[in-house]
């Protein structure tokens, strides 16, 4: 779905990912924003990948829940996810994301995830 939305996980810390994203004409809703499963996705996905970096090498994620609050409509150029460990654990993992859209060089904040993972 990443590749489809043309999305890229451009950085990996200690418990921290960053994934953009273009808001592409096939991500738009009936408004001309850019449709709130596009900020969804790369939101839980910089989540989840944020998540892995507090396990081991083999180790995978799958999305028990997240909840998101939509804070402005999606109108930019692209999009920006930032997901961050909260409480890392070895049966379950509280995440976070931001998501920011950029235009014209100046981000603003459009959205908010917060989550459990599950180690499988």
């Amino acid at each position: 779905m990443m590749t489809t939305l043309g999305a890229e996980l451009v950085e990996l810390g200690d418990g921290t990912a960053r994934i953009d994203a273009p808001i592409l004409p096939g991500s738009l809703q009936q408004h001309g924003y850019g449709h709130a499963a596009l900020t969804f996705a790369i939101g839980d996905s910089a989540a989840g990948y944020a998540a892995l970096t507090m396990m081991g090498e083999d180790a995978e994620v799958l999305t028990a829940e997240m909840k998101i609050n939509l804070l402005r409509p999606c109108a930019g150029e692209r999009l920006i996810a930032r997901g961050r460990v909260i409480k890392p654990g070895r049966r379950i993992v509280v995440v976070q994301a931001s998501v920011h859209t950029v235009s014209d060089g100046t981000e603003i904040e459009i959205a908010l995830l917060q989550g459990t993972m599950v180690p499988v």
